[in-house]
């Protein structure tokens, strides 16, 4: 069985169409997919998500309603893989933004031996229509180039599209700190360290107006959050029995939070430490 969770704050204009989408899109592979569930995890929103959500019900593409008091995407997509129960787990954005193509791919990869499986808009064979100014594409760079240095070989963390065995990502979650728009990074890091084997397909992505991310808003806290991931998850260290166990390749080794510029990490990570307790 594969269940797809969904974060949806505010998303009553969105989410209808993307359900819709995935309904015809299960029923048109349900050979390859199998049996699909979906789990909506309503962010505390004030308008209709949830409603619309459950009026999307039906035997061809069963939706359920979680709720999820604590805002944010990362404490959202947390609610939603802690409260799944498939083999194979995975989650995409409300705004139905990554072709859904990329699930027929993403299953027959784990089936072929990874653990964790992540859509890539920077892969040579990506598609991508993108619409944002040229302050938020910088900014997006800025990003990228920090992100990586915690999540070292993978190009693309934040695409809103990953699949999972089910068991190895709830596992994962159990500890995730992150509630915020970086919980990617963090979860990815801590798939890392359990051995999960990772890898990136390429994807059709288009940039769906209506994002709930702002940069004025958002843009500094989630360069707060990746200085603040690289303390929380110092020293940590690969589980060698769980590489062992899965056969999986060994995951490359975890910067330091040194890793991370001086001029971002050492006055946000300090900040943070002292404001924060472990």
């Amino acid at each position: 069985m594969l269940q797809i969770v969904i974060p949806a704050f505010n998303e009553e204009r969105r989410l209808p169409r993307t359900l819709r989408e995935l309904r015809r899109h299960v029923a048109a592979h349900r050979g390859e997919l199998g049996r699909v569930e979906v789990l909506v995890v309503d962010n505390a929103s004030a308008d209709a998500t949830a409603d619309v959500a459950r009026a999307a019900d039906s035997s061809a593409l069963p939706v359920r309603v979680v709720h999820c008091a604590r805002r944010g995407k990362g404490a959202a997509v947390r609610a939603g893989l802690l409260a799944s129960d498939a083999d194979v787990v995975a989650f995409m954005d409300a705004d139905g933004a990554t072709g859904l193509a990329a699930l027929e791919t993403a299953v027959q990869r784990l089936r072929l031996g990874a653990d964790v499986v992540i859509g890539s808009r920077g892969l040579d064979d990506s598609v991508t229509e993108a619409r944002h100014c040229r302050s938020r594409s910088a900014g997006a760079a800025a990003y990228r180039r920090l992100a990586r240095r915690l999540t070292p070989g993978i190009v693309d963390t934040q695409c809103g599209f990953k699949v999972f065995r089910g068991e190895l990502v709830r596992a994962a979650v159990q500890d995730l700190r992150t509630a915020g728009f970086s919980f990617d990074v963090e979860l990815l890091v801590r798939l890392r360290v359990a051995g999960a084997r990772i890898e990136e397909i390429p994807v059709t992505w288009v940039d769906v107006p209506g994002s709930t991310f702002v940069p004025a808003r958002h843009g500094a806290g989630a360069f707060a959050e990746l200085a603040r991931i690289a303390w929380s998850t110092r020293g940590l260290a690969p589980d060698p029995g769980r590489v062992a166990a899965s056969g999986t390749r060994s995951p490359m080794p975890l910067p330091a939070a040194a890793a991370l510029p001086a001029a971002v990490a050492v006055p946000v990570v300090v900040s943070l430490a002292l404001r924060s307790p472990r």
